[in-house]
Protein backbone atom coordinates (compact mmCIF):
# COMPACT_ATOMS: atom_id res chain seq x y z
CA UNK A 1 0.00 0.00 0.00
CA UNK A 2 1.05 3.85 -0.54
CA UNK A 3 1.40 5.35 3.32
CA UNK A 4 2.05 8.90 4.28
CA UNK A 5 3.86 9.44 7.38
CA UNK A 6 3.31 12.85 8.12
CA UNK A 7 6.77 13.97 10.46
CA UNK A 8 8.41 10.99 8.56
CA UNK A 9 11.91 12.81 9.48
CA UNK A 10 11.41 12.80 13.42
CA UNK A 11 12.99 10.03 15.40
CA UNK A 12 9.85 7.94 15.75
CA UNK A 13 8.80 8.68 11.99
CA UNK A 14 12.25 7.36 10.55
CA UNK A 15 11.47 4.28 12.55
CA UNK A 16 7.79 3.87 11.67
CA UNK A 17 8.96 4.58 7.56
CA UNK A 18 11.86 2.20 7.83
CA UNK A 19 9.21 -0.90 9.49
CA UNK A 20 6.74 -0.43 6.50
CA UNK A 21 8.89 -0.29 3.69
CA UNK A 22 10.50 -3.33 5.26
CA UNK A 23 6.99 -4.93 4.85
CA UNK A 24 7.05 -3.91 1.53
CA UNK A 25 4.67 -0.76 1.84
CA UNK A 26 5.48 2.13 -0.42
CA UNK A 27 5.76 5.20 2.11
CA UNK A 28 5.89 8.80 1.28
CA UNK A 29 7.12 11.45 3.95
CA UNK A 30 5.61 14.13 5.05
CA UNK A 31 7.39 16.96 5.83
CA UNK A 32 8.79 20.56 4.22
CA UNK A 33 12.09 18.62 3.74
CA UNK A 34 10.18 16.52 1.69
CA UNK A 35 8.06 18.87 -0.01
CA UNK A 36 4.98 18.46 1.94
CA UNK A 37 4.18 21.70 4.50
CA UNK A 38 1.02 20.91 6.54
CA UNK A 39 0.82 24.73 7.44
CA UNK A 40 0.31 25.98 4.12
CA UNK A 41 -0.71 23.10 2.48
CA UNK A 42 1.88 22.67 -0.16
CA UNK A 43 2.32 19.43 -1.70
CA UNK A 44 -0.14 17.94 0.37
CA UNK A 45 -2.54 16.85 -2.70
CA UNK A 46 0.36 15.30 -4.62
CA UNK A 47 1.22 12.92 -1.27
CA UNK A 48 -1.96 11.88 -0.97
CA UNK A 49 -2.51 10.94 -4.72
CA UNK A 50 -3.32 6.82 -4.61
CA UNK A 51 -2.31 6.97 -1.20
CA UNK A 52 -4.64 4.43 1.02
CA UNK A 53 -3.36 5.25 4.72
CA UNK A 54 -2.06 8.70 6.87
CA UNK A 55 -0.12 7.82 9.73
CA UNK A 56 0.31 11.56 11.62
CA UNK A 57 3.16 12.52 13.89
CA UNK A 58 3.21 15.84 13.58
CA UNK A 59 4.49 17.91 15.95
CA UNK A 60 4.69 21.85 16.61
CA UNK A 61 8.15 23.61 16.62
CA UNK A 62 7.61 24.04 20.53
CA UNK A 63 5.04 22.90 23.25
CA UNK A 64 4.57 26.56 24.01
CA UNK A 65 0.60 27.00 23.94
CA UNK A 66 0.21 29.64 21.30
CA UNK A 67 2.35 27.94 19.35
CA UNK A 68 1.27 24.32 19.63
CA UNK A 69 -2.72 25.21 18.99
CA UNK A 70 -1.90 27.56 16.16
CA UNK A 71 -0.12 24.55 14.51
CA UNK A 72 -2.43 21.47 15.20
CA UNK A 73 -5.39 24.10 14.38
CA UNK A 74 -3.67 24.90 11.08
CA UNK A 75 -2.22 21.99 10.06
CA UNK A 76 -5.17 20.10 11.29
CA UNK A 77 -7.65 21.99 8.49
CA UNK A 78 -5.30 21.69 5.44
CA UNK A 79 -5.08 17.71 6.34
CA UNK A 80 -8.46 16.90 6.62
CA UNK A 81 -9.59 18.89 3.60
CA UNK A 82 -7.09 17.59 1.41
CA UNK A 83 -7.59 13.76 2.77
CA UNK A 84 -11.39 14.34 2.25
CA UNK A 85 -10.50 15.31 -1.63
CA UNK A 86 -8.36 11.79 -1.78
CA UNK A 87 -10.73 9.47 -0.20
CA UNK A 88 -8.75 8.66 2.43
CA UNK A 89 -9.42 4.88 4.12
CA UNK A 90 -7.45 5.64 7.31
CA UNK A 91 -6.04 8.15 9.20
CA UNK A 92 -3.53 7.50 12.42
CA UNK A 93 -2.92 9.71 15.02
CA UNK A 94 0.07 8.83 17.60
CA UNK A 95 -1.77 11.28 20.91
CA UNK A 96 -0.81 11.48 24.60
CA UNK A 97 -2.29 9.48 27.46
CA UNK A 98 -4.72 11.57 29.58
CA UNK A 99 -5.20 14.25 27.11
CA UNK A 100 -8.80 14.65 28.17
CA UNK A 101 -7.77 14.78 32.21
CA UNK A 102 -5.08 18.08 32.10
CA UNK A 103 -6.94 20.64 29.39
CA UNK A 104 -5.59 23.50 31.58
CA UNK A 105 -2.22 22.40 30.01
CA UNK A 106 -2.13 24.24 26.61
CA UNK A 107 -0.24 21.60 24.71
CA UNK A 108 -2.74 18.70 25.97
CA UNK A 109 -5.29 21.50 24.60
CA UNK A 110 -3.75 21.38 21.58
CA UNK A 111 -3.73 17.58 21.19
CA UNK A 112 -7.49 17.41 21.71
CA UNK A 113 -7.95 19.38 18.96
CA UNK A 114 -5.92 17.27 16.85
CA UNK A 115 -7.94 13.87 17.85
CA UNK A 116 -11.01 15.91 17.68
CA UNK A 117 -10.36 17.49 14.40
CA UNK A 118 -9.93 14.10 12.95
CA UNK A 119 -13.08 12.29 14.76
CA UNK A 120 -15.48 14.91 13.49
CA UNK A 121 -13.89 14.70 9.95
CA UNK A 122 -15.81 11.55 8.75
CA UNK A 123 -12.78 10.00 7.65
CA UNK A 124 -12.20 6.38 9.29
CA UNK A 125 -9.58 6.83 12.04
CA UNK A 126 -7.49 5.13 14.75
CA UNK A 127 -6.21 7.28 17.99
CA UNK A 128 -3.03 5.88 20.17
CA UNK A 129 -2.82 7.26 23.13
CA UNK A 130 0.77 6.39 24.86
CA UNK A 131 2.20 7.34 27.56
CA UNK A 132 5.58 8.76 27.80
CA UNK A 133 8.57 6.97 25.82
CA UNK A 134 11.92 6.00 28.20
CA UNK A 135 13.90 7.63 26.06
CA UNK A 136 12.24 10.31 27.88
CA UNK A 137 14.27 10.27 31.42
CA UNK A 138 17.43 12.05 30.06
CA UNK A 139 15.41 15.20 29.51
CA UNK A 140 13.38 14.86 33.23
CA UNK A 141 17.28 14.70 34.26
CA UNK A 142 17.88 17.52 32.93
CA UNK A 143 15.13 19.92 33.08
CA UNK A 144 14.15 18.61 36.75
CA UNK A 145 18.01 18.84 38.07
CA UNK A 146 20.12 21.15 39.92
CA UNK A 147 23.68 20.48 39.94
CA UNK A 148 23.97 16.81 40.85
CA UNK A 149 20.10 16.25 41.79
CA UNK A 150 17.40 15.04 40.68
CA UNK A 151 13.94 16.34 41.55
CA UNK A 152 11.18 13.75 40.82
CA UNK A 153 8.15 13.29 41.77
CA UNK A 154 6.70 9.97 42.99
CA UNK A 155 3.23 10.17 40.95
CA UNK A 156 2.50 7.27 38.47
CA UNK A 157 4.33 6.52 35.97
CA UNK A 158 4.26 3.83 33.27
CA UNK A 159 6.37 4.75 30.38
CA UNK A 160 7.24 2.56 27.28
CA UNK A 161 10.19 1.87 25.01
CA UNK A 162 10.06 3.65 21.59
CA UNK A 163 10.54 0.63 19.49
CA UNK A 164 7.17 -0.85 20.79
CA UNK A 165 5.48 2.86 20.06
CA UNK A 166 6.35 1.93 16.21
CA UNK A 167 5.05 -1.52 16.49
CA UNK A 168 2.24 -0.72 17.59
CA UNK A 169 1.83 2.36 15.31
CA UNK A 170 2.52 0.24 12.51
CA UNK A 171 0.31 -2.59 13.95
CA UNK A 172 -2.66 -0.42 13.90
CA UNK A 173 -2.58 1.14 11.14
CA UNK A 174 -2.31 -1.96 8.54
CA UNK A 175 -5.62 -2.96 10.15
CA UNK A 176 -9.19 -1.76 9.86
CA UNK A 177 -9.89 1.43 11.86
CA UNK A 178 -11.32 1.34 14.78
CA UNK A 179 -13.01 4.59 14.79
CA UNK A 180 -11.61 5.64 18.17
CA UNK A 181 -9.21 5.34 20.60
CA UNK A 182 -6.36 2.69 22.06
CA UNK A 183 -4.16 3.10 25.07
CA UNK A 184 -0.21 2.31 24.71
CA UNK A 185 2.20 1.91 27.53
CA UNK A 186 4.77 -0.32 29.01
CA UNK A 187 5.15 -3.41 30.75
CA UNK A 188 5.75 -1.58 34.15
CA UNK A 189 3.96 0.29 36.27
CA UNK A 190 5.57 2.47 39.50
CA UNK A 191 6.40 5.94 40.59
CA UNK A 192 8.27 8.04 38.38
CA UNK A 193 11.16 8.55 40.86
CA UNK A 194 11.73 4.68 40.62
CA UNK A 195 12.04 4.89 37.58
CA UNK A 196 14.33 8.01 37.15
CA UNK A 197 16.67 6.13 40.01
CA UNK A 198 16.83 2.86 38.07
CA UNK A 199 18.28 5.06 35.01
CA UNK A 200 21.00 6.43 36.97
CA UNK A 201 21.46 3.46 38.97
CA UNK A 202 22.20 2.12 35.44
CA UNK A 203 23.92 4.78 33.71
CA UNK A 204 26.14 5.27 36.69
CA UNK A 205 25.77 9.11 36.63
CA UNK A 206 26.73 11.30 39.63
CA UNK A 207 23.36 12.25 40.15
CA UNK A 208 21.07 11.87 43.44
CA UNK A 209 17.31 11.43 43.39
CA UNK A 210 15.26 13.43 45.15
CA UNK A 211 11.53 12.39 45.69
CA UNK A 212 8.95 14.37 46.50
CA UNK A 213 5.08 14.45 46.22
CA UNK A 214 4.52 17.75 44.44
CA UNK A 215 2.64 15.82 41.47
CA UNK A 216 4.87 17.47 39.03
CA UNK A 217 6.38 17.01 35.71
CA UNK A 218 8.90 19.02 34.05
CA UNK A 219 7.57 21.95 36.42
CA UNK A 220 3.93 21.30 35.58
CA UNK A 221 1.20 20.12 38.19
CA UNK A 222 -0.68 17.60 36.96
CA UNK A 223 -2.93 15.13 38.47
CA UNK A 224 -1.22 12.17 39.79
CA UNK A 225 -2.51 9.54 37.39
CA UNK A 226 -1.71 11.41 34.11
CA UNK A 227 0.82 9.77 33.16
CA UNK A 228 -0.50 6.03 32.93
CA UNK A 229 -3.41 4.69 31.26
CA UNK A 230 -6.84 4.92 32.33
CA UNK A 231 -8.55 1.50 31.86
CA UNK A 232 -7.78 -1.10 28.79
CA UNK A 233 -4.16 -0.82 27.46
CA UNK A 234 -1.74 -2.70 25.06
CA UNK A 235 1.69 -3.36 26.46
CA UNK A 236 4.62 -2.82 25.27
CA UNK A 237 7.16 -6.12 25.47
CA UNK A 238 10.47 -4.10 26.51
CA UNK A 239 11.17 -4.03 30.07
CA UNK A 240 12.62 -0.65 31.20
CA UNK A 241 15.99 -2.22 33.31
CA UNK A 242 16.58 -4.08 29.55
CA UNK A 243 16.18 -1.35 27.47
CA UNK A 244 18.31 1.23 29.92
CA UNK A 245 21.17 -1.56 30.08
CA UNK A 246 20.91 -1.62 26.08
CA UNK A 247 21.35 2.03 26.01
CA UNK A 248 24.07 2.44 28.37
CA UNK A 249 26.14 -0.09 26.64
CA UNK A 250 25.64 1.34 23.25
Amino acid sequence: MKILVIGGTGLTGRLVTKKLANLGHQVIIGSPSHGVDLMTGEGLSQALENTEIVIDLSNSSSPEEENAIHFFQTAGKNLVKAELAANIRHHLVLSIVGTDDALEIGYLRAKKYQEDNIKNSGIPYTIIRSTQFYEHTDAIIAVQGQADEVFVSKIDYQPIALEDVTDYIVQFALEEPKNGTVEIAGPTRANMDDFVAKYIAISGKPIKVVSDDNSKYMHLVVPRSLLVPAEEYNAGKIHFEDWALNTVVS
